[in-house]
Formats: structure tokens, C-alpha cells, sequence
């Protein structure tokens, strides 16, 4: 079992924790980022990027992170292939453990991200990037004058119809219950849109589509009273039952929201514990954007050279 021994430890490798790891390496912090399950994080399974500043054209999600990972490299980042299973807050320097080794940190920013929830059928991954998507405000721009259908009935299933109403010609909302749990206000505005049909008490059955191009064009739903099928013309489909930030092995040692997300200090990445700072998606419920993570990555690695200077 290897021990490793850093001022900052990185935990995570999106855009968040790579640039942690830029600001956090050019202070001569010499941080380790531990890139953990899915190197890169989301944008690794996002194909299309048209929102991330600095670039003209369209460029690939995975080709950006690992633009991302060299970058925090060669400014001095020791970037470890390795998965954090559990971690020690209760003194410092911090401690976190994976299965084979173990990270001795003087502070710790923690950039797990979260994860869109999946309704879990084949054709739906199969699709994913092709059509199938888990949000409206990085694809939406895609589906300009198309029909697209948003899977869900809470907030984030409404707030996504509503935002694709900007981009898409006829918007379906889909909910497998004859009521949404979205609010009232938000249910107002939903109501009012014409470009809105919302379809109550059926269920994603599955994704039909073609292989060359491979693209989304018809939904099979399923009627949750009677279990008929039927078909709707689409071109694309929004999953939208909410995220999971990947903070399960943070409860009990930080403070967490009701959701799971890391709470940390209004205005700040600073948590509940001194010393350990929570940047990207882990924390942020509402924006969720690589844009966003990355700006917050760099307030943790400020926030982190602070704090140890102190």
C-alpha cells in the first residue's frame, strides 16, 4: 500500500477538480487529483460541446477534459488512476483511503460531481448522445424546430420543457402520475406555454430510432393504467428525474443537504469542516454547467492556498 503526502488533495477529475489542480499546481501547491470512477467526469460521455467558452467550432466533451487533464499535468499536478473509498476529517492533515492507497492531505477539495439519474432501459443508453439526453441547457441548441419529449414531473422536468420551448417546435412532457410534484408557480408557467403537451400516467417503454445517422425518432410509451402502448414522433428525449451528487461516502463526516449535496458557505467552496473545500456539481444543484464547475474549482484552489498560507 502506497502512501502519498500532498498540501492539496484533489478528489475527482472534471472540470472542477482539473481546474483546481491548475490554480492549486501554479501556487506551487504541488496537488494530487485522484481522478476516481469516470476520469474527466460527465462531459466524457457528452459528444457535442457548444457552450464552453474559447472555442469557435463544436468541440467533443471527452477531447476537452483530457485538454483539461494535460493542462493541470504540465503545470505540475500529480494526476493518480485510482478510486477514494473512504476519507478521515476528524484531524489534520486529512486523510483519505482507496483500495491501495493511502493520501495524507494538509486540505482537500472535493469535486465527485453528481450524476443525471437514468430510467435504466437498453435503448435508452444505446442512444444517449444520439438524441437521448440528461440536459436541456446543454443540448437544447440541437434540437432547433424539432419535437422533442422531457421524461419526468418535478422541478427539473418542467424547468427543462420549459427551456426547450426557446429551441424546439412542440415540447411533450411525459410523467408517469396524473399530477406533477414541480411547484405551483412553475406548473403555472408549464400550463400556459402552447408549446407544451403534457401527457399524464405513461412511462418510457422505449427508444426508437435509426443506426446511420444514429438518431432519436420515435418514443414508445407505455399507459401505466392500462399498459397500451403507443408511439410519438420525437427527435429527441430529455431525461430529466433528477441528480444524484456522489457524496455517499462523505455522509456523516460533512454537511449535507436533503438531496446529498455538499452545503457549503454562501459565496465560498469552504465546508462545514475547516480545511476542505467542495467545488462543481457535488455542490451545485441549480446551474450544473462545466463552465460553472470550473469557476468554482478555481475558488476552492484559491480558497485552499488561503487557508494554508493562514
Amino acid at each position: 500500500m502506497a502512501e502519498y503526502r500532498t498540501k492539496v488533495l484533489i478528489i475527482g477529475s472534471g472540470p472542477a477538480g482539473c481546474t483546481a489542480a491548475i490554480y492549486a499546481a501554479r501556487a506551487n501547491m504541488k496537488p494530487i487529483m485522484v481522478h476516481g470512477m469516470q476520469p474527466g467526469g460527465q462531459l466524457t460521455i457528452t459528444t457535442d460541446v457548444e457552450n464552453y467558452p474559447g472555442f469557435a467550432d463544436v468541440i467533443q466533451g471527452p477531447w476537452l477534459m483530457e485538454q483539461m487533464t494535460k493542462q493541470a499535468e504540465h503545470v505540475g499536478t500529480e494526476i493518480i488512476f485510482d478510486y477514494i473509498e473512504r476519507v478521515d476529517f476528524s484531524k489534520r492533515p486529512f486523510t483519505a483511503y482507496s483500495g491501495s492507497n493511502t493520501y495524507i492531505a494538509d486540505s482537500v477539495i472535493i469535486s465527485t460531481g453528481a450524476q443525471a439519474k437514468w430510467l435504466g432501459i437498453p435503448s435508452e443508453s444505446a442512444f444517449q448522445g444520439f438524441g437521448v439526453s440528461g440536459c436541456a441547457t446543454c443540448d437544447g441548441f440541437f434540437f432547433r424546430g424539432k419535437e422533442v419529449m422531457v421524461v419526468g414531473g418535478g422541478n427539473t422536468a418542467v424547468e427543462e420543457a420549459l427551456y426547450l420551448t426557446n429551441h424546439a417546435s412542440k415540447v411533450y412532457l411525459l410523467h408517469r402520475r396524473d399530477s406533477l410534484r414541480a411547484e405551483k408557480i412553475l406548473q403555472d408557467r408549464l400550463f400556459k406555454n402552447p408549446k407544451i403537451e403534457v401527457i399524464w400516467n405513461n412511462t418510457l417503454h422505449e427508444v426508437k430510432g435509426t443506426d446511420n445517422p444514429k438518431s432519436v425518432t420515435h418514443a414508445i410509451i407505455e399507459n401505466t393504467q392500462n399498459n397500451s402502448l403507443s408511439e410519438i414522433k420525437v427527435d429527441g428525449i430529455f431525461i430529466a428525474i433528477g441528480h444524484k451528487p456522489n457524496t455517499d461516502m462523505f455522509k456523516g463526516i460533512i454537511d449535507l443537504d436533503d438531496e446529498g449535496y455538499i452545503i457549503t458557505k454562501p459565496g465560498f467552496t469552504q465546508t462545514n469542516i475547516s480545511g476542505v473545500f467542495a467545488a462543481g456539481d457535488v455542490q451545485d444543484k441549480i446551474f450544473r454547467q462545466a463552465v460553472t464547475a470550473a469557476g468554482t474549482g478555481c475558488m476552492a484552489a484559491l480558497e485552499a492556498e488561503k487557508f494554508l498560507a493562514e
